[in-house]
């Protein structure tokens, strides 16, 4: 079976790195283009409406000058914002959306106790309560729409050293009995040893594996494809960001 797919993964940042890290580990033949809509970061404070019709435009753009096999919207506001709407928009594309992984998180609980750390965007669509409800009907669950969380995610990658304890501490405020956090946004990703290394007790889970694996199943039957991975931006960056994108197999920015 071929893994050469084309795939476009996208987000609202370098958030969906993660996720392109574990693509490669699974479909290390796929190439990818990544796009990053930094011009409008960020996603998580701007309105739902302003939001959709965005996405829907810039999909669209990528769609018609990049030709993908697949779509990984590698963002979770955009996921439970948009997704329903793209594949709606361009139902000729398969469209892979990232979740918070409220599954596994309350799999893992034992207090039953449980936390979600996202954007406020992300914690006030009716598509978490829609999780919370199936996955974790006996857990209490306790959220967080925190804006600062992913712009420390974004100072880290550039390489500035952060302090994420003020932007997390209101969710163990909640309860002292939380002991599995569901991170859902693909930012985080990038905090995790920040998190574990402040609340070394308390198990967390990534949303990138998960939706590697999606796409696998998705995309692992499509026959191998040509061409040059590339990293595309909306807005200008720093010449560091090519150096820092060769780690996640991009050295091209477009």
């Amino acid at each position: 079976m071929g893994q050469g797919v084309h795939l476009l993964a996208f987000d609202s940042g370098i958030g969906g790195l993660g996720v392109v890290r574990e693509i490669r580990r699974l479909q290390p033949a796929a190439r990818i283009t990544y796009l990053a809509d930094n011009g409008f970061f960020p996603y998580g404070e701007k309105p739902d409406a302003v939001l959709l019709a965005h996405i829907i435009t810039l999909i669209g753009q990528a769609l018609a000058r990049f030709a993908p096999d697949a779509v990984v919207v590698a963002c979770n506001t955009a996921s439970t914002i948009a997704l329903a709407a793209l594949r709606e928009a361009y139902p000729e594309v398969p469209f892979i959306g990232c979740v918070p992984p409220i599954k596994p998180a309350a799999a893992a609980s034992v207090t039953r106790h449980i936390g979600v750390l996202a954007t406020a965007a992300t914690v006030r669509r009716a598509y978490l309560a829609g999780l919370i409800e199936r996955f974790a009907p006996d857990c209490t669950v306790h959220s967080l729409g925190t804006p600062s969380l992913a712009e420390l995610a974004e100072r880290k990658f550039r390489g500035e050293a952060v302090d994420v304890a003020a932007a997390v501490a209101p969710l163990f405020a909640q309860s002292g009995e939380i002991d599995a956090v569901a991170l859902g946004c693909t930012h985080y990703t990038f905090l995790l040893p920040e998190f574990a290394a402040l609340y070394p007790g308390v198990a967390w889970f990534d949303p990138a594996a998960p939706v590697a694996r999606r796409v696998l199943a998705v995309t692992g039957h499509l026959p191998a494809g040509g061409g040059e991975d590339a990293a595309v931006f909306t807005a200008a960056v720093g010449e560091d960001m090519a150096a820092r994108l060769g780690v996640f197999g991009f050295r091209k920015v477009l």
